[in-house]
């Protein structure tokens, strides 16, 4: 239980939408259960999570195929026309620089820098070497810079 906040930051990650996203999470906890015989004791229990989740959302993409894209996430609508604060303008500046980072590069930053997950633990989450996390990682942050420093007023 304690694992479910964290599982749906994550997976609203990688769906973009909070429907999507619950409906990930649901996947991923019936396949664990389903397969609980399967986590190694010297396993953590969020790392084979998190490995779970984002197995389920590469079956999910594949069958679904593009045809779900859009120009902008609903959730960026909701308070069009409100006073907003820095922080929610930075909040939103983040979403959408997020947003338009490669999927591996936005996975990856979620797993380490928001789930807090060791480089090590979030290789084996993306099943790819601590070197190609680390390469990932780097790309990433190098571009959430470049995209929240903009100054042309792309985000901000």
């Amino acid at each position: 239980m304690d694992l479910l906040p964290r599982l749906r930051r994550f997976a609203r990650t990688l769906a973009r939408n909070p429907h999507d996203a619950d409906d990930l999470v649901q996947i991923a906890v019936e396949r664990a259960l389903a397969r609980s015989d399967q986590l190694r004791p010297d396993s953590k229990l969020s790392s084979w999570m998190f490995g779970i989740l984002r197995n389920a959302w590469i079956d999910q993409a594949r069958s679904r195929g593009r045809h779900d894209r859009v120009f902008a996430p609903e959730e960026l609508g909701e308070n069009v026309g409100e006073g907003s604060d820095d922080a929610q303008t930075d909040a939103l500046s983040v979403q959408d620089a997020m947003a338009r980072l490669p999927e591996e590069q936005r996975a990856a930053v979620s797993l380490v820098l928001v789930e807090g997950l060791s480089y090590k633990e979030a290789a084996e989450v993306m099943n790819v070497p601590v070197g190609t996390l680390t390469s990932r990682l780097a790309r990433a942050r190098e571009a959430l810079q470049t995209l929240l420093s903009d100054t042309t007023g792309a985000l901000r």
